[in-house]
């Protein structure tokens, strides 16, 4: 993909800052929503609703970033701008106010408005504090353990798919999404769940859309990246990998091809209005 001039200052850069990540008090909605339905790998929820409790912060040595790590700061504070420009566009087309999310790069743990952030979880989009978690290593798992084909799409493609949560915050999605989830069985919440992560990725997909209408950013095999990367984090791909067999009703984020289906419905379009997962799967 190509390089745009613009840059973001909603980028906040905590690698190598030391002073690890200090714990958050309590848990709150914003650590239901995120142990429920947001974190984009479906991971353990258990892990960040036992790390919401007190706890002293850990202690770590401050670094100097690499020029590697520098220049994916500047590519994500790029990504980031990018969202900011498209999204605010179709708010304004569509009459709504809009409001930037902000990006955290950080490497093993930091706090968050949600509780505490960890590598382990991969990146995830906190409602309480309308921002958005990366640890970069989360790429090389990505590459190394789900089979992804891995290059700067697929940021871009992870990125868009958090910041579609901040999009589903803006709107309301995700407040009803949790009203829903509590009132039917577990198959339901997680039926909910899918829906709304397939959204995400459509508004991903209407990202990449509408950004390169207007800057002509992608080059070729930048969306089969995106595939590929939609592909590796479905549930069907990480269920088979982790346990051996699929169990369809434990799906929380929608399987592969149900992932590659919606966001290219998102690209193919670029029309918000075609993204109602909702309607679509929970008949």
């Amino acid at each position: 993909m190509k390089w745009t001039n613009d840059r973001s200052d909603n980028v906040d850069d905590r690698r190598g800052s030391g002073g690890g990540g200090g714990m958050l008090v309590g848990g709150g909605l914003g650590t239901i929503i995120i142990a429920a339905i947001v974190f984009f790998l479906g991971g353990d929820p258990s892990a960040i609703l036992q790390n919401s409790a007190t706890s002293s912060p850990q202690q770590t040595e401050q670094r100097q970033l690499s020029k590697e790590e520098l220049n994916i700061r500047e590519f994500v504070r790029m990504l980031t701008k990018e969202n900011e420009e498209t999204w605010a566009n179709v708010f304004n087309q569509n009459g709504i106010q809009f409001r930037s999310a902000k990006v955290v790069l950080f490497e093993s743990t930091t706090s968050s408005g949600c509780g505490t952030a960890q590598s382990e979880m991969g990146p995830f989009y906190c409602p309480a504090d309308q921002t958005i978690y990366m640890d970069m290593s989360f790429f090389n798992e990505l590459q190394q353990k789900f089979g992804a084909k891995v290059g700067q799409f697929t940021v871009a493609y992870v990125l868009g798919h958090e910041y579609g949560h901040h999009i589903q915050n803006l709107l309301g999605t995700l407040d009803k999404v949790h009203q829903l989830s509590q009132r039917g069985s577990e198959t339901q919440a997680n039926q909910i769940s899918v829906a709304n992560e397939l959204q995400a990725d459509f508004y991903a997909g209407l990202w990449a859309k509408q950004t390169d209408s207007r800057e002509k950013f992608l080059e070729p095999g930048d969306i089969q990246e995106a595939m590929s990367a939609a592909a590796a984090v479905g549930d069907d791909n990480i269920q088979k990998r982790g346990q051996g067999y699929v169990n369809q009703e434990s799906f929380t984020h929608g399987s592969s091809a149900q992932r590659e289906e919606w966001f290219m419905k998102g690209y193919n379009t670029g029309d918000i209005r075609q993204g109602d997962t909702f309607s679509a799967l929970l008949k």
